[in-house]
């Protein structure tokens, strides 16, 4: 599903951030990427995510080398994945339903077709109560369960999350976590960036571990 080969990344002329990153992620799996603080795992993301491109090296997601693709080809890479950002990046004129049913907007489809499916899918992550508040009256861990909804209303194939738990006490961690682990068992492959040990120790995972630029695969 996710093939990186030698995978190297710089800014501009400077030293490289990420250097010889070789790694895979199969179907239906689950992993943590984890490291110190600035170690690059939102930027390790952001290359999975295509948000950016490699300066060397192999990225395939897929089955297809997409540091040769086209935007097309990209876009639609892009749109088998979901992603929960760390900032959740919801819309505060929107409503929670409006904010989660935003993909299916963008798609062009008719609510009639996909309202059931949004309010169930709100539910289960514990917003059913919540469904037409705005994210501005919402505490931290409502706002990461409506990203992570909102991620997860396209059905991806592979789900990435950056640092999803940490806004939120232990006990909801705890929660969204075993969220996660539901979502790979349905068939999802699973990667969630964190330096939460508390939380890794949870659930026994393989663990991609970001330092001094290097990977190293724990697991």
């Amino acid at each position: 599903m996710v093939r990186f080969e030698g995978v190297g990344l710089r800014y501009g002329m400077g030293p490289e951030v990420l250097r010889d990153i070789t790694f895979s992620v199969e179907p239906r799996s689950f992993q943590y990427l984890t490291g110190p603080s600035g170690a690059g795992k939102t930027t390790l993301l952001k290359l999975m995510l295509l948000s950016l491109k490699p300066t060397r090296g192999l990225v395939n997601l897929f089955g297809h080398d997409v540091t040769r693709r086209q935007n097309d080809a990209l876009s639609a890479a892009r749109r088998r994945m979901g992603v929960v950002f760390q900032d959740f990046r919801l819309l505060d004129h929107l409503t929670v339903y409006e904010n989660v049913s935003l993909p299916m907007r963008v798609k062009g489809r008719e609510e009639a077709s996909y309202r059931a499916e949004v309010i169930e899918l709100l539910r289960w992550v514990g917003l059913g109560e919540r469904m037409h508040s705005i994210p501005p009256v919402l505490s931290g861990g409502e706002k990461q369960r409506a990203a992570i909804a909102r991620a997860l209303i396209v059905k991806p194939e592979l789900l990435l999350a950056d640092e999803p738990t940490g806004n939120v006490d232990p006990t909801l961690a705890r929660r969204l976590l075993r969220l996660f682990m539901e979502l790979q068992q349905l068939g999802t492959a699973v990667v969630i960036a964190t330096h939460d040990l508390n939380l890794m120790d949870q659930h026994d995972a393989r663990r991609l571990v970001l330092a001094n630029g290097f990977l190293h695969v724990d697991g």
